[in-house]
C-alpha cells in the first residue's frame, strides 16, 4: 500500500456511493490534549449520570488506546438537514417537539450498515484489518472529525461544518493501514455567541464546554432520575432532546436538505401532539417509534418528558389525560403527573386530588405543588 493518495480517492468514491456525504482521513491518535478536556469534564462531573464515560475515559482518549493496531482513522458524515427550521416547532405548545435526528429511523444502524459495507470494500481491495464504530463505542468522533477535515467544534462542543451547517451523522472507520491525512478545520466560530445565548438552561459554562447535567438533550434522553424543578419550565415541549444550539448557528446557511431515503421522518408530518401520546400505553409507544431513537428514553422516561411537555403547554383539555397517572405504578410518571396537574389546575382544584403516596418522589411533589394547604406541610 504505497500510493496513498491512490487509496484515499478510490475510498471516497466508494464512500459516496455508499451513502455518505462526507469523507475525511486522519491518524488514529488524538493529542494529548484531548484527554485532558476528557478528565476536566468528568472530574467537574459534567457528565452528570453517564458513568459509562468515566468507566471509558482511557480507551475513550485515543483509538489507538482502543485498538492498539490503528494507524489511521477514516471519518464518514451522512447529511440529515432537515426542510424547516427546527426552533419553529418550539412555538407549538400542544405538539411535543423530538429534536431532528430522532425523527426517522435510529442513524446508528443506518450508518453502521453502510460503514460495514464500505469496509469490506476497503478489507477486500486493499488487504488490510479494518474495524467500524458509530456512537455507541467509547472513540471520540468530533475531535477526530475535526482532525480529519470534516468540521469543527464550535463553542457548543457539537461538530460545524462548511457544507453542510450542523447537520452530520458521523461514524468512523479504523485500520491498520497508514494513509495520508487530510488537512484539520480550523475554527471558524469567530466572535459568535448564538449557540450558547439561545441555550435555554444555561449549559454551557463557558465557550467550547457542555455541563451535560443542565442540557435538556441529557435531562430528557440519559436522566434516569427525576428532573429538577428548575429545568422543567425551561424544557418546554421538548420530549426528546433539543436543537436550539444547533438550529442557530449561522453557518446552517450553507446547510442541505437531507434527501436520504432512509433517515426521513416516520412520521408524516413529523407532529406529536400530546393529547395523542399522552394515551399511549408502553406497548404501543414501542409500536409508535419502533425502530426510532426515541425508544432509547424507554416508556417511563418517555412519559415523564411529556408530562412536563403538557405543563408547559396551558392546555386545560389536556387535565382528563394527565389525572389517570396519579394511579401509574411508575415513580417518575406519578411524580410528574402532580407537577403537570399543578400547572394546568389551580390549587384548590389540586387538592380535591391530593392521596398520600407511599413513593417519597410522589409526596415531595405534592408538597411543593400545594404547599400550606397540605396536611402537616
Amino acid at each position: 500500500m504505497t500510493d496513498g493518495s491512490k487509496i484515499t480517492n478510490w475510498i471516497r468514491q466508494k464512500a459516496i456511493s455508499n451513502g455518505f456525504d462526507s469523507c475525511g482521513f486522519t491518524s488514529a491518535r488524538l493529542p494529548d490534549i484531548t484527554k485532558e478536556r476528557l478528565a476536566d469534564f468528568i472530574e467537574a462531573d459534567y457528565h452528570g449520570e453517564m458513568a459509562w464515560l468515566d468507566e471509558t475515559k482511557e480507551r475513550r482518549a485515543s483509538p489507538d488506546s482502543m485498538w492498539d493496531e490503528a494507524q489511521s482513522a477514516i471519518i464518514l458524515g451522512v447529511n440529515y438537514g432537515p426542510d424547516h427550521n427546527p426552533l419553529d416547532n418550539l412555538e407549538i405548545k400542544t405538539d411535543g417537539n423530538i429534536s431532528v435526528y430522532a425523527r426517522g429511523r435510529d442513524y446508528h444502524e443506518v450508518v453502521k450498515g453502510r460503514l460495514k459495507q464500505l469496509a469490506g470494500q476497503i478489507a477486500a481491495k486493499w488487504a488490510c484489518q479494518v474495524k467500524v464504530f458509530v456512537d455507541t463505542a467509547p472513540l471520540m468522533e468530533k475531535p477526530l472529525a475535526q482532525q480529519a477535515g470534516i468540521g469543527w467544534q464550535g463553542k457548543h462542543t457539537n461538530l460545524v461544518s462548511r457544507d453542510f451547517g450542523s447537520w452530520l451523522f458521523l461514524g468512523v472507520i479504523l485500520t491498520d493501514a497508514i494513509l495520508p491525512p487530510d488537512e484539520p478545520e480550523g475554527d471558524h466560530c469567530g466572535n459568535c455567541t448564538a449557540c450558547l445565548d439561545i441555550c435555554p438552561t444555561n449549559a454551557f459554562p463557558r465557550p467550547y464546554q457542555l455541563d451535560a447535567r443542565r442540557c435538556i438533550s441529557y435531562l430528557t434522553i440519559e436522566q434516569k432520575s427525576q428532573i429538577a424543578p428548575d429545568y422543567r419550565i425551561a424544557i418546554g415541549n421538548r420530549i426528546f432532546g433539543c436543537d436550539d444550539c444547533l438550529a442557530v448557528c449561522p453557518w446552517n446557511k450553507f446547510a442541505r436538505l437531507s434527501h436520504d431515503i432512509k433517515l426521513q421522518p416516520k412520521h408524516d408530518p413529523a407532529r406529536y401532539p400530546l393529547e395523542e401520546l399522552l394515551v399511549l400505553d408502553e406497548a404501543e409507544f414501542r409500536s409508535y417509534f419502533a425502530a426510532m431513537p426515541v425508544r432509547r428514553a424507554g416508556y417511563e422516561r418517555f412519559m415523564r418528558n411529556v408530562l412536563i411537555a403538557a405543563g408547559n403547554s396551558q392546555d386545560k383539555s389536556l387535565i382528563p389525560l394527565v389525572t389517570p397517572y396519579l394511579e401509574s405504578d411508575l415513580p417518575l410518571v406519578q411524580s410528574m403527573a402532580v407537577w403537570t396537574l399543578s400547572r394546568l389546575m389551580t390549587a384548590s382544584e389540586l387538592a380535591e386530588l391530593y392521596k398520600p403516596s407511599v413513593e417519597s418522589e410522589t409526596e415531595l411533589e405534592w408538597q411543593r405543588a400545594l404547599g400550606s394547604l397540605m396536611p402537616n406541610a
